[in-house]
């Protein structure tokens, strides 16, 4: 349900007519799917998207949805990175090397090579944040 919640205010200040630009205060990932669709929304309507706080898990894909020169960071931006996951019907959750390889492709190359360098895609989560972040995607002004 919350994230739900997230997806429908997220969509809604995306599609505002009057809003110059999308904001990302805090989303803990969820279901790629979803996240593709709303990034696919949130691309058509020509906005800046301003990370401004933790984007984690599947809300990375916006870097791989979103044009490079329409993304910035504030300070309290955060990417959490981590290999991608399966769930079977019954709730289990399986790793998924083929996923994990398709999505760390389609990162910019400055993110597909902080990842390498601190170890690539596992189950442990890897967070770019700070003056690493601001090296990749600048500060919002």
């Amino acid at each position: 349900m919350r994230r739900l919640a997230f997806t429908a205010v997220f969509l809604l200040a995306a599609l505002l007519p009057a809003s110059a630009e999308v904001r990302i205060l805090s989303s803990p990932g969820g279901e790629v799917t979803e996240y593709l669709r709303l990034f696919a929304a949130v691309r058509a309507t020509g906005e800046r998207v301003v990370i401004d706080g933790p984007c984690l898990s599947a809300c990375t894909l916006l870097l791989s949805t979103i044009p490079n020169n329409r993304i910035c960071v504030t300070r309290r931006a955060v990417l959490g990175f981590h290999a991608a996951r399966a769930v079977d019907r019954e709730g289990r959750i399986y790793a998924a090397p083929e996923a994990t390889r398709v999505v760390a492709a389609t990162y910019p190359a400055p993110v597909r090579a902080w990842i390498a360098r601190h170890g690539g895609l596992t189950r442990r989560l890897i967070l770019l944040r700070g003056r690493e972040l601001a090296a990749i995607y600048p500060r919002c002004s």
